[in-house]
């Protein structure tokens, strides 16, 4: 596989924890500045909402609309500002469910957010406990076998590091015989996987790829030196960093390699609800809406122009 493109639009996201003083004096820590807004991180978030739009809530099929809810699959193994509990260990809060209200709202329905691990997701969209995916998922050829999409952010991934060192990764042999953790399934770790094999071929020492349950494990064994990087979106990556103080980012590239990759709503192939959520996600770019959340969650620079359906994803190896 080529080196990826070293993605020309980095997100800056400015995410740092603020203490916020309440009416008494006192302060809460319940909060986040994110590129120079405060988020909420309590469960009652005050989302941003839409109204419904008739002409393209006349398009969701009448078996989605009967129930009157679009329940919205996301997995448990994200991390802020994409997909996390509340500071009630419950509630699912960020970017992704918030577009997943915009959009659901638009379609005169009411989001109902469940959370599941990243493998289940997938085996909830085929059952049709799902009927739509909002869980980082990137656009990939071997995906579209199986489902549509509909565009509504740029993939872009980090490696990150242990802050101070002089490690910088540009291109697939910056990797080589490294430790590298990286989610299972995700197209991060195709990526990372077709690297090593690249760099073997050229007779260089393989990566040593590992895998861990969840995002607090990969900051330990990166922050305990068990790994030298963590490969994931770069969102996340951007908020550990300013939170932590630990990490550093030390690359970032396109998820999509050779072309630019997508982060898409994502549903079973033929169920007919990817034409009016690409509708829904376009209503919501004019209007301004879709650019309130993503600012809201200091992500302004993955934003798209329009959303795309089925566009050509990440290839196969």
């Amino acid at each position: 596989m080529s080196a990826l493109k070293i993605a020309t639009a980095v997100t800056a996201v400015a995410l740092t924890l603020a203490a916020c003083g309440t009416a008494d004096g006192g302060t809460t820590e319940n909060q986040v500045v994110a590129a120079g807004k405060t988020v909420n991180l309590g469960p009652d978030q005050q989302r941003v909402t839409a109204a419904k739009v008739d002409s393209i809530a006349a398009k969701v099929p009448e078996r989605f609309r009967a129930g009157g809810k679009l329940v919205v699959g996301g997995s448990v193994s994200t991390a802020p500002p994409l997909r996390f509990f509340a500071t009630d260990d419950k509630t699912p809060i960020g970017v992704e469910t918030d577009l997943a209200v915009l959009i659901a709202g638009v379609l005169g329905l009411e989001a109902q957010l469940e959370t599941t691990s990243w493998e289940n997701l997938f085996i909830g969209l085929d059952s049709g406990a799902y009927p739509v995916g909002l869980s980082n998922i990137t656009v990939t050829e071997e995906r579209k076998e199986k489902y549509d999409f509909a565009t509504y952010r740029l993939d872009t991934l980090a490696f990150e590091a242990k802050r101070g060192g002089d490690w910088r990764v540009t291109k697939p042999e910056d990797v080589a015989g490294k430790i590298v953790a990286v989610g299972s399934g995700t197209n991060q770790e195709k990526i990372l996987v077709d690297w090593s094999r690249s760099n073997e071929a050229r007779g260089l020492p393989a990566t040593d790829i590992k895998y861990f349950q969840n995002a607090s494990d990969y900051y330990l064994a990166l922050e305990s030196g068990r790994i030298d990087a963590f490969l994931g979106p770069n969102p996340t990556s951007a908020y550990h960093v300013a939170t932590s103080g630990k990490t550093e980012v030390i690359g970032t590239f396109s998820g999509g390699g050779a072309i630019v990759g997508k982060i898409a709503a994502t549903t079973k192939k033929g169920s007919g609800l990817v034409e009016p959520i690409a509708e829904a996600l376009d209503h919501l770019i004019a209007t301004g809406k879709y650019a309130e959340v993503l600012d809201r969650w200091g992500l302004g620079d993955e934003a798209v122009e329009r959303s795309e359906v089925n566009p050509p994803g990440l290839p196969r190896s």
